[in-house]
């Protein structure tokens, strides 16, 4: 889960896309990149940490052009830590291509040995979103006739990227000398808009994970990137679309709208802070059947993302609504945060409790999920050294049972509080005297509520129904495995594993 950014203007980018990536800084906090093209010819200086840390005024000195490309990653398949997996990447045949990703590719390992066997292409490191740009710059020169790029010969690449690579992606690249491209898998996992400014100087285009990065900066919002659909701009600020996908159909991911959006933004047309509202809303009538009047006090939001649901909650049940954990904003979101240890040293840092809040009340604590645990339970205890009579749990989205495999780090089952555990169990784990959580149904009906369009969404670390059709429980298996065993990629063993997909290739 990245934010990415794309810009083609006529006047210097570098601090244009500095400035979208600190609003997209929310969906990545482990690395960020910038890459800008300048003639036929592109400069990049990324690195690991926050935008604020990775570039100083030498960097964007360094950085000239107008047009280019730029990410806020935070880290799934790959290494977390290295920052040659931190991007834009770039490769220079043909013509030279940066491209920024935001996603998760099911089928990585498998395309980077045919990239190695059939396209003869070296893929450096262990990220799939250097695979992708592989896969993208093979086909692209697949089909290009002569020395020359047009619109149709790079749509027709687009294409059969859609038939090779499975799982999410939403991609922006810039094509040296030719212009920037952006496009969406087919079942539109991940988000990505489109936005246009009428500068003096004419036309200009930005590209981004979200609706707030364009009108931050003055950007007109025109639409969000469809499906499949690619697009491309030219040198000269021309527009082009198509649709180069043969089925698509929108599944947007329910954590966008749970989690990781901020709620300014507005995605495949539903605002995401109406939809909190509305989860809110929904909670409010599971809690009132469950408890009595009286047995609680007070409600209380974990903040950020979780204030919209508590709110709407509180206001339909007619009960005070308090802020009793205040937020160090120079610390980072947890659950984003790689490793375990230094998510949980984190909550105590990142959160304080007002005593005089909790003392004495049956508090109502109101998240936007429960992933982990880690978060919840430090805070279940931190209300009680506060002085909290009761402390009761409701999560404004159902049980999270199942890994994520398109760009959320839920890789593993054991990893998840709920997955094995009854409602019951998890209360008793997180250490809660009573445990509320969303239905699934009502989650999907509160984004439903806010654009009636939006009828299927990706919701498989709730339902563990995987819409790409490729995941089995073999899969999920590996994956495991190889997060619970972290050791350097054996070409040969990943080759061996992969024997019976390589032959069917053949």
């Amino acid at each position: 889960m990245c934010g990415i950014v794309g810009v083609v203007s006529h006047s210097p980018v570098n601090q244009l896309i500095y400035d979208a990536l600190l609003l997209l800084q929310h969906r990545g906090q482990d690395a960020a990149g910038i890459a800008t093209s300048h003639g036929n010819k592109f400069s990049m200086h990324k690195a690991n940490g926050m935008v604020k840390d990775v570039f100083r005024t030498r960097n964007m000195r360094s950085l000239p052009g107008n047009a280019g490309v730029g990410q806020v990653r935070y880290p799934t398949a790959g290494s977390a830590s290295s920052e040659e997996e931190a991007q834009p990447f770039y490769v220079n045949a043909p013509f030279g291509i940066i491209m920024a990703h935001n996603g998760n590719l099911t089928n990585w390992e498998q395309l980077k040995i045919e990239m190695f066997k059939n396209d003869r292409r070296h893929i450096n490191t262990d990220s799939d979103s250097e695979v992708l740009l592989n896969v993208l710059a093979h086909e692209i020169q697949e089909s290009t006739t002569g020395y020359s790029l047009d619109p149709a010969a790079l749509f027709r690449a687009v294409a059969m990227v859609h038939k090779r690579v499975r799982g999410s992606y939403a991609v922006v690249a810039h094509i040296a000398g030719y212009g920037m491209l952006a496009f969406r898998d087919p079942f539109g996992i991940r988000p990505l808009c489109i936005g246009v400014n009428e500068s003096e100087k004419g036309v200009e285009y930005m590209v981004a994970s979200e609706s707030v990065a364009l009108e931050g900066l003055g950007f007109r919002f025109l639409r969000d990137v469809t499906p499949g659909e690619a697009i491309f701009i030219d040198e000269d600020r021309k527009l082009y679309q198509q649709q180069c996908a043969d089925s698509p159909l929108l599944n947007p991911c329910a954590f966008e709208f749970v989690y990781f959006a901020r709620p300014d933004s507005v995605i495949d047309g539903a605002s995401v802070y109406a939809t909190r509202l509305k989860m809110g809303e929904y909670l409010a009538e599971k809690v009132r059947k469950q408890f009595a009047g009286g047995d609680i006090d007070v409600v209380m939001p974990i903040p950020d993302s979780s204030r919209p649901a508590a709110m709407e909650l509180a206001h339909k049940l007619n009960l005070s609504y308090r802020e009793g954990l205040i937020k160090n904003r120079y610390i980072g979101r947890t659950f984003i945060m790689p490793g375990q240890g230094t998510r949980k040293k984190s909550v105590r840092q990142k959160l304080n409790a007002i005593g005089a809040e909790f003392k004495g009340k049956s508090v109502l604590l109101v998240d936007d999920s429960i992933v982990r645990g880690t978060t919840s339970r430090e805070i279940v205890q931190m209300a009680r050294e506060a002085g909290a009579r009761r402390v009761i749990f409701a999560s404004a989205a159902p049980p999270v049972k199942f890994p994520n495999v398109y760009g959320i780090d839920m890789p593993t089952r054991n990893e998840l509080i709920a997955s094995g555990r009854s409602e019951e169990e998890v209360c008793r784990e997180i250490t809660a005297d009573a445990l509320v959580y969303q239905d699934v149904e009502a989650l999907l009906r509160s984004i439903r509520d806010v654009n009636p369009a939006l009828q299927r969404f990706e919701a498989s670390c709730f339902t563990g129904d995987y819409i790409t059709g490729d995941i089995s429980r073999d899969y999920l298996d590996r994956i495991e495995f190889a997060r619970n065993n972290p050791k350097p990629v054996n070409e040969d063993l990943v080759r061996s594993q992969l024997n019976l997909n390589l032959a069917q290739v053949d």
